[in-house]
């Protein structure tokens, strides 16, 4: 069974390689991918995922998202992504007859209500189109399969000691997500750090063809380059939950978004045994088969091929 899915992203270059993993798999059927202000800003994340799928060759929408977050100025991560967000390989010019009129939260409303099925949401950035679809347009809850995150953190952050990027840009957006009643599986920072990929895994992808090659050299710019260290999967884990959710451990939580506290703004409270009295909202990815991910992997992006 094809199930319909959007995709809520701010590329970013482990964005496209989850992109890239997704575009030929045959149980889901990607009818819209909705751009966010994140690693990069508003222009640079739409044009990169026109990009991206210029050189794929794959023809899906692409609708422009918000600019900034809900309350707060905009943060990008251009140390670990490059000033445009796709590093320094060279995709062809953007196919713009992809960009619908309306903007991400019409065009998901629109997807939502025109399916006859419920749809999945995958969400790699932060969450601020999702909130704004949720409070603007409530009625498209019972459109709704599940959100699929990649944000938040069981321990340590990646901004401030607590705070996972994509939920510390807009916090607020993200506690409103978690309290939507909507599933939520939330795939965190340390699952992205453990699901890494090491040098031998980007010389399989060179060999497997342009497709994998791109995604090779895209991780070489990737966070300073440092291959050595591992190159942390963030978005890609995010992916393959939908894909091999077997490969991943979960748990059941209840989570919730500081957005206070100067000391940890931006930090996911996940609550496993009901201490602060919530009821479990989210299902929480505690581990991964690291082997297994790899391989999986470099198997589906060498698979890919352009059109």
């Amino acid at each position: 069974m094809t199930r319909p899915l959007i995709i809520d992203t701010d590329p970013g270059i482990d964005d496209a390689a989850a992109i890239t993993m997704l575009v030929d798999e045959p149980s889901f059927d990607i009818r819209l991918i909705a751009s966010v202000s994140g690693n990069v800003g508003i222009g640079h994340t739409t044009n990169n995922a026109l990009k991206l799928l210029t050189f794929l060759g794959r023809r899906i929408p692409v609708a422009r998202g918000a600019a900034a977050p809900l309350m707060r100025d905009n943060r990008f991560a251009t140390e670990a992504h490059g000033k445009s967000g796709m590093g320094s390989f060279v995709f062809p010019e953007p196919d713009t007859s992809l960009l619908t009129e309306n903007n991400a939260v019409l065009e998901e409303r629109r997807v939502l209500l025109e399916s006859d099925e419920p749809v999945t949401i995958l969400t790699l950035g932060p969450l601020t189109n999702i909130a704004l679809l949720l409070a603007t347009f409530p009625e498209v809850k019972d459109h709704i399969d599940r959100i699929v995150m990649m944000g938040g953190s069981t321990g340590r952050g990646n901004i401030g000691v607590y705070g996972e990027f994509n939920i510390s840009v807009d916090p607020e957006a993200a506690k409103m997500v978690f309290r939507s009643g909507l599933p939520v599986t939330m795939v965190g920072l340390d699952i992205g750090r453990k699901a890494h990929l090491v040098a031998g895994d980007l010389d399989d992808l060179d060999a497997s063809g342009e497709v994998g090659g791109m995604v090779a050299s895209l991780f070489r710019s990737y966070d300073g380059g440092h291959i050595e260290e591992g190159i942390k999967m963030y978005d890609p884990s995010a992916a393959m939950v939908l894909l091999q959710p077997d490969l991943f451990t979960m748990r059941q939580a209840f989570v919730d978004v500081e957005i206070s506290s100067p000391l940890t703004l931006g930090a996911t409270v996940v609550d496993y045994d009901g201490i602060l009295g919530g009821k479990a909202n989210a299902s929480v990815c505690v581990d991964v088969d690291v082997d297994g991910f790899r391989s999986a992997f470099v198997d589906r992006v060498g698979r890919v091929q352009r059109q």
